[in-house]
Order: structure tokens, then sequence, then C-alpha cells
């Protein structure tokens, strides 16, 4: 019998901090969110993050390491000017979040500039987002995406689907309005439920043709309108390897930014230990198998694309840390751990 989802969620932060310092901040953030004349107050004094056509502008530091700077609402209008821009360029930002110190992070895509004399003014380089996630700190790849996510919806969203006509953003760009129409739109995810399925002594991965060489990860799938995620989970499953889930377990979730903006629910699925054959839909999947424990301790230990010599196999690994591909792998493998340890 398909069991329920696990929803015990165990926050990221300690039971002994206080929380009015977040409290705080979010009122603050859904002030702005809400409030023209408040968020234009926010971004004189905010800090902000330049893209080119959605690529995130990313600066090497001294140490050979990459940043994703955040840089004052004057510097940009400083470089807009001298690139002979119009400085008024900086509200068409959107709001993307604010630091612990409520300092408001807006994104700008400058990309109707010319891409090299805004890196030569900026001192960095733009640099496509995939890329930049194995480049960057997690926190830093989670805002990155966060900003290029807004950015594309603002870019594919200005007109209406009821009118036709144009739409228009608020300040924060939290929402864009039909005034013909009176529609409001507000920015959108896709739900996307991803899992690691287990036998109870294995578990399975998959790889698209779309994916670096070598790389193995969970398997995947869109929700269909009206799905739940359980529905979701057991059909893609089904669908893509040919086997039946008997059990779930809720792990958590992501924003990803690829292809579009997905919310990422994970979930840790089981299948019957004596139903184990798999049978993969190759116009889903390029190839999927089981992996021991012992398999994917070492896939783990790879954390960057692997550089594979010319004319031999590519070298098996699993998405970076960032992924939340990668953190169902690692449970995973920590409780088959933990069991065999048990067994002992």
């Amino acid at each position: 019998m398909l069991q329920p989802l696990n929803i015990i969620y165990r926050l990221k932060w300690t039971v002994s901090r206080s929380c009015s310092n977040y409290v705080s901040r979010m009122r603050f953030l859904s002030r702005i969110k809400e409030d023209d004349e408040e968020c234009r107050t926010a971004l004189r004094s905010g800090n902000m993050f330049l893209y080119h056509k959605l690529a995130p502008l990313l600066q090497r530091t001294e140490i050979g390491k990459y940043q994703f700077p955040a840089l004052q609402a004057k510097e940009v209008k400083g470089l807009l000017e001298n690139l002979g821009e119009s400085k008024e360029m900086v509200w068409e930002s959107v709001l993307i979040n604010c630091t612990e110190q409520n300092k408001a992070q807006f994104s700008l895509d400058v990309g109707s500039i010319e891409q090299a004399a805004v890196e030569k003014l900026s001192g960095g380089t733009f640099i496509d987002l995939r890329k930049a996630f194995f480049l960057l700190r997690e926190p830093e790849a989670t805002l990155a995406a966060r900003g290029q996510a807004l950015l594309r919806w603002h870019q594919t969203n200005s007109f209406c689907s009821s009118s036709g006509q144009p739409t228009h953003r608020n300040q924060s760009g939290s929402q864009r309005v039909c005034h013909d129409s009176g529609v409001t739109y507000y920015p959108k995810m896709s739900p996307v439920v991803i899992a690691v399925v287990s036998d109870g002594k294995r578990c399975l991965l998959g790889r698209q043709s779309t994916f670096p060489p070598g790389m193995y990860s969970a398997l995947a799938g869109f929700c269909d309108m009206g799905e739940t995620m359980e529905e979701t989970l057991r059909r893609e499953i089904a669908e893509e390897v040919g086997l039946e889930v008997e059990s779930i377990q809720y792990s958590g979730s992501q924003h990803w930014p690829f292809p579009q903006s997905s919310m990422m629910v994970a979930c840790h699925a089981t299948v019957n230990a004596d139903n184990t054959q798999i049978r993969v839909d190759t116009g889903e999947l390029e190839d999927a198998r089981w992996f021991s424990l012992e398999e994917v301790q070492e896939l783990l230990k790879v954390k960057s694309p692997p550089r594979n010599n010319k004319g031999e196999p590519p070298l098996l690994w699993v998405p970076p840390s960032y992924a939340i591909a990668n953190r169902l792998i690692q449970e995973w493998a920590n409780r088959q751990q933990l069991k065999s340890l048990q067994h002992r």
C-alpha cells in the first residue's frame, strides 16, 4: 500500500535562536514587495546583481575562486552612465531577497548593452548559470538562480494571455497587471517530483541524453494537472523504469531554474525487493541502473565534473552538492551505512 508523505520538516536553524530578526526581515521584504515607494527607497541603498541575457556576472577573486558580486545601486548607475546608457535603467531591476541586515537585493539584466563593455568596466565575466553553479558557493548559486528565474519570468510574461495587451509590473517585480482585463499575474514555478528509488539494498539512478557525460541522478518528472505528488512519483517511476512504488518518504524541496523555474519536491521511494527488473523507457532516459552502497560512495567522492581522457569510457558521477538530487543520494547512503552498523 502506498504510504503518505512524511511531512515533518527540520528547520535549518537551531531552536535556541531567536526568530525575531527573521520575522522582522520577512515583514520588511513583504512591505517593499507591495509598496512601490518603499521599494524605490530600498533600491537606492540596496545591492544589485547584474545579468547579461540571463547569464550572471561573476568576478574572480585573488585566490582563483569565483563570487557573485553585490554592487551598490549608485555603482550600477555610474557604470551605466560610463557606457552612455541612462542610469534610469536601474528601476528595471527586480527584487529577489534581502540580507540579514535588511538590505534589499535586486537583479538587473543589461542584455541590451554590449557584453564586453560591461565586463570591462565591472571587472567580471557573464557566465551561463549552469556553469556558474559549479563555480559559486551554494548560497550564491541559490541567489543567482532566483534572480535569473524572476528576470526570465518578466521577459516571457510581458503580454496578457487573456487580452493580448501589455502587462505592467509593480516596482519590485512581484507581479504584473493587465489594465485591460484586470488580471494580475504572479511568478510561477512548475512542480517536479524527484526521487531516489531503493529496493532496500541498492538505489536506482538514471541519466538523460542531455546530461553531462557520466552523470547519473535521481529520477524526476513534472506533475500533471490535478495530480498529487504521490501520484506523480508513482506514475513517473512506472513510466521511466517499469517499477511499482510501494512507499514514499518526503525529504525536502528546492527551487531549480532549469529548464525554466521548477519546484523540486524530493522523496525517497521504495520498491519490492522481489520485483526490481528495470525496463527503461528510452524516450525518457538514456540509461538507468542499480547501484550498491559502495558504488554510490565512490560516486559521491567526485566533487566536480570529471575530465575524461579521449577514447576512455566516462567516469561516473552524481550532481554536485547544491542539487537536491545529491542530498537525496547522500541521505540514502547514510541510511544504508547506519543499517549496516546496526546489523553488526
